[in-house]
């Protein structure tokens, strides 16, 4: 996903509105956003009621701004509205915060990509700005004195030649009267000035989450629903063939049971059998009793293995040539060294704590209500239209604090399928999976082979660099599936002067789907991995290997929508993670430093990890260092969340995680097959420094993942001298002597 363009309008950028009890709203607009989602401009001459602005003040003094993303714990419900209050000059701990739903008048609302801050930093400044230079006219009015004599300050505008102060509520009515300033005329607060942005500042929902309060998906209700599960089959695209609805209705709390005959988008609604109940354990009681024959297709026949061994036979041969770069053959036959390397993924789950869930009720007008943890509320909006066949402007969609997303929640798939059951059954449902349905019809991240070859001559420099990579396609050996495809931008690409990169793909029938990092979270294992493989050929440190070949200049992008490489940021946080880091100091046997570095999402990350190794092959990572420019932080709290997060995110996945088929279907099912990280395996420190730059501010819900990875496997290497180049880590012998 990109980053719109700004190119809205004064017009569509601003309304003031007058709200019936007195007081101002001022709401702001967005151009389309990256999802495609059509954006209702707003006209500034009206005066009407606007539900969902950005900012409401009353005359009571109640400050609400409105988080516009969906929460998914990264903090975007606390550090956008961070933004707007920086600008509008009230203190943080006064205001409302209000969730708002599914509005065009707000713009993308989404949570993925790294991209809430980078999309909304501007303009929120701007609408925090706006208010407040109506608000300080107001003032000035009101005490017929010159603007400039006038302060904001902590909610309040101050006249300090009297002394005098007027609350923003005892100004709103008044300010609503104004007519909107130009936008030359704003004045944003110079960086050096924020009070509140940088700060640490703790989560909106803190409170709520330590004391029970309803907030998350699975928390809602509403008056007379039904609770329903969705039985699947096994193997990805199977259909339902029968099975033994009149024996489940029978059982006590089950109101009915269905067929849905489904479609064939593996991200919408499949088919499958329904059965609604008077509760929870009711429905998952009956599902258990629920005999389906199915039509499995030709899914049935893949596994793990087959992909092993298809995926060996197309690596034999050369793959499609997606850049070719100088003369590496030459390079190679003219080479001082040459290492060759094979590092292989696996599909990996994105186990969110809380299993997918949605409820959905059908309204009046034969439309359709949606209320659900989901990342993406335009995309469920469209999905529920699109496979219902109810128009658009029928379906609402208010979304929940979601527990755990990592890109799975980006696709709608049990909100459809809650959706489907609910126009069926004509009442509303709560539709919950079970933990074993969650696992096995997941959107993996994708497994990959790479082939690599390297070579550096006589000084130790990178000259040559082939990768002969083997995806996966869904249903295709054309196309890779979603997240499976690799750039021809990827670092090394650019850096080296002879770079060849080849695509081969296996056809399989596993749905794949961003997670977090997407891409970069299996890249970054494999190629910085092998870079560590190619300095210690060439005789040379790893971190001075890895700045000699950034260089010092910025990398153009290889197309228009392609990113530059800005070599020297990155070189600036490899030198400071070694830096803290200590890098180079003495270590015993068994214990080991690794480095790695990765640019994703915009953001630039270096990270050392610190290992230990006994010799019975138990592996401890007592030390994480990671430092981290991504522009000005927001909320420094929520900032080392989620830096601290993704370490512990991938670090789990790279140590214990793997998702494997057999005749068609997920071996895996529940966290005694599929763990998580626990806390005595987690590192004890988890050091987290930034590099405050001013470039524009980038997301941070991805680029600290992909280093992690790396490091950790090379500082095994350090510890141990064996080499890791498979995940998960528990297959891996890790024994020395």
């Amino acid at each position: 996903m990109s980053a719109p363009e700004s190119q809205f309008t004064r017009r569509d950028f601003l309304r003031v509105t007058a709200l019936a009890g007195g007081g101002f709203a001022l709401g702001l607009s967005f151009v389309p956003d990256a999802l495609g989602q059509p954006v209702q401009a707003l006209d500034n001459t009206t005066r009407a009621f606007t539900p969902n602005p950005f900012i409401r003040i009353t005359p009571d003094n109640v400050v609400t701004i409105v988080a516009k993303n969906p929460e998914v714990g990264q903090g975007i419900k606390t550090s956008l509205p961070m933004i707007v209050a920086e600008e509008l000059e009230v203190d943080f701990d006064k205001i409302v915060i209000e969730q708002a739903p599914l509005n065009p008048q707000l713009g993308a609302q989404f949570a993925g990509g790294s991209l809430s801050t980078p999309q909304n930093y501007d303009l929120l400044r701007k609408a925090g700005a706006t208010a407040r230079t109506m608000l300080v006219e107001a003032a000035a009015q009101t005490w017929n004195v010159p603007v400039s004599e006038l302060t904001a300050e902590k909610g309040t505008v101050f006249h300090r030649a009297t002394g005098r102060r007027l609350t923003y509520g005892e100004l709103a009515t008044k300010a609503a009267t104004l007519a909107i300033p130009d936008e030359g005329t704003i004045k944003l607060k110079d960086p050096d000035e924020f009070t509140l942005l940088g700060s640490r500042v703790g989560g909106v929902d803190n409170p709520a989450i330590v004391t029970g309060q309803p907030l998350f998906g699975l928390d809602q209700k509403v008056a007379g629903m039904r609770y329903a599960v969705f039985e699947k089959c096994p193997v990805f695209g199977g259909k339902v063939a029968s099975a033994n609805l009149d024996q489940i209705k029978a059982m006590p709390g089950v109101r009915d049971a269905f067929v849905i005959e489904g479609g064939a988008n593996y991200s919408g609604l499949l088919s499958g059998v329904a059965i609604l109940a008077d509760s929870t354990w009711a429905a998952f009681k009956a599902r258990t009793a629920l005999r389906v024959t199915w039509d499995e297709g030709a899914g049935a026949n893949q596994s793990s293995t087959a992909f092993e061994a298809r995926a060996a036979e197309l690596a034999a041969q050369p793959g499609q040539v997606l850049r070719n770069d100088g003369d590496v053959a030459a390079a190679f036959a003219g080479a001082a060294k040459i290492v060759e390397a094979k590092y292989v993924y696996p599909y990996i789950h994105h186990a969110t704590l809380e299993p997918m869930n949605a409820m959905a009720w059908p309204t009046a007008d034969g439309g359709m209500e949606v209320l659900a943890p989901t990342q993406t509320p335009g995309g469920a909006q469209d999905l529920v239209a699109n496979t219902l066949k109810i128009p658009k402007e029928k379906i609402k969609v208010r979304f929940t604090r979601i527990g755990g997303g990592f890109g799975r929640r980006l696709a709608n798939d049990y909100v459809v399928e809650a959706a489907a059951i609910a126009q069926k059954a004509g009442v509303p449902v709560k539709l919950t999976w079970t933990r074993e349905q969650d696992t096995q019809h997941g959107l993996y991240r994708p497994c990959g082979w790479h082939h690599f070859k390297g070579a550096v001559d006589a000084q130790g420099k990178l000259v040559a660099w082939q990768d002969r990579f083997v995806t996966v396609g869904l249903n295709s050996d054309k196309e890779p599936g979603s997240s499976a495809r690799m750039s021809p931008a990827e670092f090394p690409s650019r850096f080296v002067p002879n770079f060849r990169l080849e695509q081969a793909i296996v056809n399989t029938n596993v749905p794949t789907g961003p997670l977090r990092a997407p891409g970069s979270n299996a890249l970054g294992f494999a190629i910085q991995c092998f870079i560590d493989e190619l300095a210690h050929a060439a005789g040379r440190d790893q971190v001075q290997f890895r700045l000699e070949l950034l260089g010092d200049k910025v990398q153009p992008p290889l197309d228009p929508r392609g990113l530059p490489y800005d070599a020297p940021r990155m070189a600036n946080v490899l030198r400071t993670v070694a830096e803290k880091a200590g890098w180079g100091k003495k270590l015993p046997r068994g214990s080991g430093q690794g480095v790695a570095f990765f640019f994703s999402h915009r953001g630039y990350f270096a990270e050392v990890a610190e290992v230990t190794v006994a010799p019975d092959g138990t592996l401890k990572v007592p030390r994480v260092t990671v430092v981290g420019d991504v522009g000005p932080i927001m909320n420094l709290s929520g900032a080392e969340n989620q830096v601290q997060g993704s370490v512990i995110d991938a670090l789990g996945a790279a140590w214990l995680q793997e998702v494997t088929l057999e005749r068609g279907r997920v071996v895996q099912a529940n966290f005694d097959t599929y763990p998580l990280l626990r806390v005595n395996d987690a590192p004890t420190a988890v050091e987290v420094h930034f590099i405050q730059s001013k470039n524009p501010p980038t997301g941070l819900g991805e680029p600290g993942y992909p280093p992690l990875p790396p490091a950790v496997c090379n500082a095994i290497f350090a510890a141990t001298g064996k080499r890791v180049r498979s995940l998960p880590l528990t297959k891996q012998d890790l024994r020395w002597s």
